[in-house]
């Protein structure tokens, strides 16, 4: 997928009608983003800039008010998507639990075996692979929840906040597991608040602001005009 448009979405605008008079609230006023293949893309910006809302829209998990999404693969089945909250079924082991997600795609009985075992010497827990995952550490379910999200051998991933509650060596795990990713060819966007971590993983980066994209370009561009990402960052979420 190399050079090809992996998700681009044009002009993206949703609006949620709440409270006892049906107010209007505009979520997404417009967006317009594209994330090139093999590509580690950053989606950033401030709580309730309407990052969650633009990955649930690119997954189909939310229906648009008006505009576009292209994706870049045959369709959502090629795509993996690990939510800011996941759900685990804490009384599975690690190994029940991705064997449990791979029988919902379909995987027979052997491939099912192997994808699973794959997944979890891919996420550094085969050592675990037989723990009940209410005994996992945030860290670990965090990596669970990625290996979910790689099932299907996707080309997409969408990784919501991946690096959230984690602490230092968790962080370091995850942000090897998508450099992996990157190193077979997939396309990652990860949503984070944490810039360092969006600095050393991404080429290219967009900065949401109120619903829309307030920049985008990438990473070396943001430093040409500021000293760090998080200068950067501040001057367009406050300008």
């Amino acid at each position: 997928m190399t050079g090809q448009s992996a998700l681009r979405i044009a002009g993206l605008h949703k609006a949620v009608h709440v409270g006892f008079r049906r107010r209007r609230v505009d979520i997404l006023r417009g967006v317009d983003l594209e994330v090139a293949g093999n590509d580690v893309f950053g989606l950033l910006g401030p709580n309730g800039a309407g990052k969650t809302t633009t990955v649930k829209v690119a997954l189909g998990l939310m229906r648009p008010t008006s505009g576009s999404v292209e994706l870049g693969v045959p369709g959502v089945s090629h795509v993996g998507y690990l939510p800011e909250n996941p759900y685990f079924y804490d009384y599975l082991s690690g190994r029940e639990f991705l064997g449990f997600c791979a029988r919902l795609f379909g995987l027979g009985a052997e491939r099912r075996r192997e994808r699973v075992e794959a997944l979890l010497r891919e996420v550094g827990l085969q050592d675990a692979a037989g723990v009940h995952l209410r005994k996992y550490s945030k860290g670990m379910l965090q990596r669970v929840g990625i290996a979910q999200a790689l099932v299907n051998d996707p080309e997409l991933v969408l990784l919501d906040e991946p690096m959230t509650g984690l602490d230092p060596v968790g962080r370091v795990e995850v942000k090897r597991i998508i450099q992996g990713l990157q190193e077979r060819g997939k396309t990652v966007l990860f949503n984070s608040h944490i810039l360092s971590d969006v600095h050393e993983l991404c080429t290219r980066v967009a900065i949401m602001r109120e619903g829309r994209v307030a920049w985008s370009g990438t990473v070396d561009e943001a430093l040409d005009e500021a000293a760090t990402l998080e200068e950067f960052f501040m001057r367009t979420v406050t300008a």
